[in-house]
């Protein structure tokens, strides 16, 4: 998704896509992958892990674009493309339409490997590419961009929403209990424990009007979550009128905000 400002600039790629990164952004990847990955083990989803084991990211290293692409092709026909740090919606939305994941070629700072309201390429490609390798979920996000480009603006807010509160936010049960899918908690120590642990939480069943309905905050922990049974749930909305319930949604207006206003 797009933001409006950014203080980070994206590393430009050479003709084959390859970026250089210093000794010290190779180092906040090393950090952040080896914490993450042992936050993750028993709280991300099982359709997660296994993406990781097909990706096999490096551990030293800030991995390349190319490299993550030949796995996604072979997996689902997705590909890494490299990005600005920031990107129109335009941009965003074409780019999911023709199974193209954007992620900005830089990384967050040693002073904020807890938080960054932007995404790097840690949470782009640690928290959402791995999940790219599942077919539901991958033909899901593939439709949602299809839709975002023919939308209007007023549509594509509430898009945004659906994109929030699922592939960004989302939990899922599974035979072991609750867990996460959702690349922005995934790629977040604090975020991934709080989501499934703290007792302050609301954890609701998936609806998709409620949803539509439901006003969030990029910039504090969320206190809602939304729970799939399974991705067959996300699967099936790919043949869903989601445009006409958009606009249900939008004639029944906005639940009150959750937070702080």
């Amino acid at each position: 998704m797009s933001y409006k400002q950014s203080t980070y600039v994206s590393k430009p790629v050479d003709a084959n896509g390859i970026a250089q990164y210093t000794d010290e952004e190779n180092d906040v990847w090393h950090t952040l992958i080896m914490r993450q990955l042992k936050v993750v083990e028993n709280r991300a989803c099982d359709e997660y892990l296994h993406g990781i084991e097909l990706l096999n990211l490096p551990k030293e290293r800030i991995p390349q674009c190319p490299e993550i692409s030949k796995a996604l092709l072979e997996a689902t026909g997705w590909a890494l493309e490299p990005v600005p740090a920031l990107i129109p919606f335009e941009k965003f939305f074409y780019l999911l339409a023709n199974r193209r994941f954007p992620a900005a070629t830089f990384i967050r700072r040693p002073e904020e490997l807890d938080y960054l309201q932007e995404p790097d390429i840690f949470h782009e490609i640690f928290g959402h590419c791995p999940l790219l390798t599942n077919p539901a979920y991958a033909e899901f996000t593939h439709m949602y961009g299809k839709l975002g480009l023919n939308a209007n603006k007023e549509d594509r807010a509430l898009l945004a929403r659906l994109y929030w509160f699922t592939i960004e936010f989302g939990l899922i049960k599974n035979k072991n209990g609750l867990r996460v899918y959702g690349g922005g908690i995934l790629s977040s120590k604090g975020e991934t424990i709080y989501s499934l642990e703290d007792p302050s939480v609301q954890r609701k069943p998936f609806d998709v009007m409620d949803v539509l309905r439901t006003p969030y905050r990029i910039d504090i922990m969320q206190p809602i979550y939304f729970v799939l049974n399974n991705f067959d749930t996300l699967y099936d909305l790919t043949n869903t009128d989601l445009i006409a319930l958009i606009r249900k949604a939008q004639e029944l207006g906005e639940y009150a905000p959750s937070y702080p206003t």
